[in-house]
């Protein structure tokens, strides 16, 4: 049964809700998933998730942007939905990522664009950069590194050991970077407020990582990472000339890219919006109420 309300108080109340979608496009045989919300004519804001996660890293950011902004958040190749073929059949590199996410963006006839770049989003979104100098109108860095700082810790010496020596021994040291233990600490390491931190995120997460083969698609991921430090002079060079407005909120505290990661960028843009958060890696899911208005603000200021 259907109530019908008649209390004309009721009756001024307009709320508008933005709606997610959730697809699938098949580029070239490789299915690619990802949530699309917001207005078709509207400007476009590009998500891009990181390690260990994927787009449902997005899922409370999309409806606070999508009222203004046409939002696209992919999964990058063996990530959430999208396809996760045997690492043997398929390239895991950030140069295929790209490739895919390029592909996705010209299917929706996307090319211009503001981009969100987080931890592997980052390398991901350089080569969209370098591809096309001109196709980014802005940017967003949250924990996402184009310099060699804060790359020196411990979470990295394990990766870099294998980057230089790809013996099995080395791969297999790998293991524990895969586990639940390592995934609810990436969570959960350096918050503010834990009690923020749905469980839902490392429980998903990790059902993701558990999928047979799935381990070995992150090892090949770890070792292409090796590629991005030498990519940096080339993205620095793109920073300066381009000088894309850009905002960076980061999660100073986060172990994996420091805040040492986020200081350069001052080196390089002028238009710079700087934000250091008390936070770890997943600074959305700690300080949505501060962040989130950010990004709005920034988006609605440099591309709105």
């Amino acid at each position: 049964m259907v109530e019908i309300i008649t209390d004309p108080r009721f009756r001024s109340v307009s709320v508008s809700v933005p709606v997610i979608q959730y697809k699938t496009e098949n580029l070239d045989g490789f299915e690619l998933f990802y949530r699309e919300a917001g207005p078709a004519d509207a400007p476009v804001v590009l998500l891009l998730h990181g390690f260990p996660t994927s787009s449902h890293m997005f899922r409370n950011l999309i409806p606070f942007l999508a009222d203004k902004f046409h939002v696209i958040a992919p999964d990058l190749p063996g990530y959430g939905q999208s396809a996760a073929p045997d690492h043997t059949q398929f390239d895991y590199t950030f140069d295929n990522a790209a490739l895919y996410v390029q592909k996705l963006l010209t299917r929706l006839g996307v090319t211009r664009y503001a981009v969100n770049v987080f931890d592997y989003g980052a390398p991901t979104a350089w080569r969209l950069a370098l591809a096309d100098p001109d196709a980014i109108t802005a940017l967003v860095v949250q924990n996402g590194n184009a310099y060699d700082e804060g790359l020196d810790n411990d979470f990295w010496a394990p990766i870099k050991r294998y980057w230089g020596d790809r013996t099995p021994e080395n791969r297999e040291a790998l293991r524990r970077l895969v586990t639940l233990d390592l995934t609810r600490f990436q969570y959960t390491d350096a918050m503010a407020h834990l009690s923020r931190i749905s469980p839902d995120n490392w429980v998903i997460d990790q059902a993701l990582l558990d999928r047979p083969g799935n381990d070995e698609i992150q090892f090949d991921y770890f070792l292409d990472y090796g590629t991005n430090p030498p990519l940096y002079p080339a993205v620095q060079e793109w920073l300066r000339t381009k000088q894309p407005p850009t905002l960076l909120v980061w999660g100073e505290h986060d172990t994996i890219f420091p805040g040492a990661g986020a200081h350069p960028y001052k080196r390089d843009l002028d238009d710079l919006e700087f934000h250091l958060f008390d936070s770890g890696h997943f600074l959305l899911e700690d300080r949505p109420d501060e962040v989130f208005p950010l990004i709005r603000d920034f988006l609605s200021r440099k591309i709105g």
